[in-house]
């Protein structure tokens, strides 16, 4: 099967790598030369959770438009980047094309929708996943648990089975789901949680938790947000949103969030899509959500310092 991952980044370069190795036809798309040279040159280093190894089989290029026509295109931007992403893959995808997002936060299938038909589109929720960029060619898995799979429109897409399987047989814990909206908003909690507040205080996610002070202001941005969810009618799996959050920081104790990761590397983050839709939500829905306003605020500020 011949596979495009857009926006191979830390975690893109795992599935990248993965996949490849499965003995699929990968191209990894991304912008940053220096690590697309070294993708090519047969140096891409995997370390962390998937295991230690170097990836020499796997493509790269920055420009989409040399790959040709793809079975699958795996969209691994953040939310910022879906638009981009959308246009690139039109040239790309073939007649029984299946395009595949991996997106933290909200908003997603509204930014798709814009661009492309949905028919073919599956959303894919990652729980318990964290990597980061050591350096061009080398991406280092810090957790590897659960992928989710589902269909925007809430029902059984017939290519399930055949994902499942696909990345079953590569290494990765997937599962196809009928009710995405549910496994969205439990992994926007966990992302409201800990991506604005790890920015804002600089601390990695045991680091947050282990700061009585930090650690109550991320659960109750968190705890508004899980009134915005009940509000919205999702249906939870959990009763209690507290420990299910504390539960997912336990397992990345080290990790730096990706928002984090991006400020520290002075880019712009996906915030607009994780704590930043707590705002667009309070206002339709009419809840106040004071504290995580302020977190995005002081991110904002922060981002702010690197744009000029």
């Amino acid at each position: 099967m011949k596979i495009a991952i857009i926006g191979v980044g830390a975690m893109g370069s795992i599935y990248a790598g993965m996949l490849s190795e499965a003995g699929h036809e990968v191209w990894a798309i991304y912008p940053w030369a220096a690590h697309v040279a070294a993708t090519n040159a047969g140096s891409l280093h995997l370390s962390g959770a998937s295991g230690g190894r170097v990836i020499n089989v796997l493509r790269a290029s920055v420009d989409i438009s040399e790959i040709g026509r793809c079975d699958i295109c795996v969209i691994a931007t953040k939310a910022s980047g879906i638009a981009a992403a959308t246009k690139a893959i039109a040239p790309v995808i073939g007649p029984d094309y299946l395009v595949l997002t991996i997106q933290n936060g909200l908003d997603a299938d509204r930014r798709l929708a814009q661009h492309m038909p949905m028919h073919n589109v599956l959303l894919w929720v990652t729980d318990g996943f964290s990597a980061s960029m050591k350096g061009p060619g080398q991406a280092h898995h810090n957790a590897m648990k659960f992928i989710r799979i589902g269909e925007i429109t809430g029902s059984i897409n017939p290519h399930f089975s055949a994902l499942e399987a696909l990345f079953q047989n590569t290494g990765f814990n997937a599962k196809a789901f009928e009710n995405i909206n549910t496994l969205i908003w439990e992994k926007f909690l966990c992302n409201i949680t800990f991506s604005a507040s790890c920015t804002v205080y600089e601390q990695t996610v045991d680091a947050l938790m282990a700061s009585p002070d930090h650690w109550i202001v991320a659960l109750a941005a968190m705890q508004k947000a899980y009134r915005l969810g009940q509000a919205k009618n999702i249906t939870f799996s959990f009763m209690d949103p507290v420990a299910y959050v504390t539960a997912f920081g336990a397992q990345m104790p080290d990790a730096r969030p990706s928002m984090l990761l991006d400020f520290l590397a002075k880019k712009p983050s996906g915030l607009d899509a994780i704590n930043g839709m707590v705002p667009v939500l309070s206002k339709e829905l009419g809840l106040p959500t004071p504290v995580n306003d302020d977190l995005v605020a002081k991110v904002r500020i922060k981002e702010a310092s690197f744009k000029g």
